[in-house]
């Protein structure tokens, strides 16, 4: 791995982003469109080198759903690609305009983040999300992918290299990094050249990149996910909720991992949970809820909670359960447990929903609904090149809008400060 062709690489996606920043909105749209195109008319190519990548992974592995892609998968990409097209531009808004004492007339106005570094894993349709939402939002991005999806990536960045060069664009809009563990290193410290990282995937790999960075960092990705039944709920919305914020697509950082119940509903646990049983989820229940299932739910596939089982994410077909006695006591097990991505409570009690709503710190709060809706396509926002967990300048499914900055212009006439 050659570092210094590395960074020369990256030199030139800055050059490339000063270029995309003036780019006009329909000439985006339309780029949008044609790769939208591009890769349903190469779904067969996509899908053999996808199949590669495939082919070295362990099926167990729960990163082998999310680094999978399917005919459906790519239309739906495609389908996302088309929605950015439709969105309107994040840029050169007026946040807030006014005229000075002195004169001058000062406006706020949004603009990009200029080059965008993203560290993901085992995800190749991210290569197209981040590559949509960043070039609808004037930047430019450079990529490191896992080795995991090493052949996927670089046939869809491929792809996304011919359209840009048909509509007579820079190629360096978007660089991928060699797949080498290495290359994370050379972006990481990419100060003056990467404005900011945003990596997508374990909680590992995002400790990594936030403790190792040089350039600032947004914290996405991480999910430990909880939704709580209320002694107030209703049991066939919670019966409905539980099941498909776990098993919808039980690989995604929305999904449920601990179901926490208020003991006046330990009656209703089994009902709440036989729907799992179809989906042959395990489960890893406290010791209450564990009395509570042990005769009601197959024995292979439940056990004993260990400590270890709360404040996991799971990322499979498993999940925590945990037994409170109050609002007040489950509050407390998510404020230790969560990541701050989505949290869910299940009740009729409307003071009882306020002050979760209210109480719980994460991006996103749900009540009487399932976590799987934090996405930004279902926001409505298009694709989404992440869920941001911090609360430094994005927050929750980062789209557009969180893709720009703003700077303040200033138009005057001549007019100079007095000493």
């Amino acid at each position: 791995m050659d570092q210094q062709q590395i960074l020369d690489n990256m030199k030139q996606t800055v050059q490339a982003s000063r270029k995309t920043a003036l780019l006009e909105e329909r000439k985006i749209n339309q780029v949008l469109l044609d790769l939208a195109d591009s890769a349903e008319k190469n779904t067969l190519f996509i899908l053999e080198e996808n199949q590669k990548d495939l082919d070295r992974m362990d099926k167990a592995d729960p990163k082998f759903d999310r680094l999978k892609l399917t005919e459906k998968r790519i239309k739906d990409i495609a389908g996302d690609l088309r929605s950015v097209s439709k969105l309107p531009s994040p840029l050169y808004k007026v946040l807030e305009e006014r005229t000075l004492k002195s004169g001058l007339f000062l406006q706020k106005v949004t603009v990009p983040l200029g080059v965008i570094g993203i560290i993901y894993e085992a995800r190749p349709n991210v290569t197209f999300d981040v590559f949509s939402l960043c070039l609808k939002s004037g930047n430019a991005t450079v990529l490191k992918g896992g080795s995991d999806a090493h052949f996927s990536n670089l046939a869809i960045v491929s792809l996304i290299h011919d359209v840009l060069k048909q509509h007579g664009l820079d190629s360096s809009t978007l660089y991928l990094l060699p797949s080498e563990r290495e290359a994370a290193t050379v972006l990481l410290d990419a100060v003056g050249i990467v404005d900011i990282i945003i990596p997508r995937g374990s909680q590992n790999l995002i400790n990594y990149v936030r403790d190792h960075a040089k350039v600032p960092v947004i914290e996405t990705g991480a999910g430990i996910v909880h939704t709580f039944v209320d002694k107030a709920a209703d049991l066939e919305k919670a019966t409905r909720i539980v099941c498909n914020a776990k098993t919808r697509r039980p690989s995604v950082c929305n999904a449920l991992d601990t179901l926490i119940i208020h003991k006046d509903r330990l009656g209703d646990l089994a009902t709440i949970v036989k729907p799992l049983l179809d989906h042959q989820v395990e489960l890893f229940a406290d010791t209450d809820a564990h009395e509570m299932l042990k005769d009601n739910y197959d024995a292979n596939l439940l056990h004993l909670a260990k400590p270890e089982d709360f404040g996991t994410e799971f990322l499979s077909l498993k999940l925590s359960i945990k037994t409170v006695s109050s609002l007040d006591e489950a509050l407390d097990h998510i404020a230790q447990y969560s990541s701050k991505h989505s949290e869910a409570i299940v009740s009729e009690n409307p003071e009882t929903v306020d002050t979760f709503l209210k109480s719980v710190d994460a991006a996103v709060v749900y009540a009487n609904t399932s976590t799987a809706y934090t996405d930004g396509a279902q926001f409505g926002l298009g694709a989404e090149i992440g869920i941001s967990t911090q609360k430094l300048h994005a927050r929750g499914p980062m789209a557009l809008a969180e893709l720009t900055s703003y700077k303040w212009v200033l138009r005057g006439n001549g007019e100079v400060r007095p000493a």
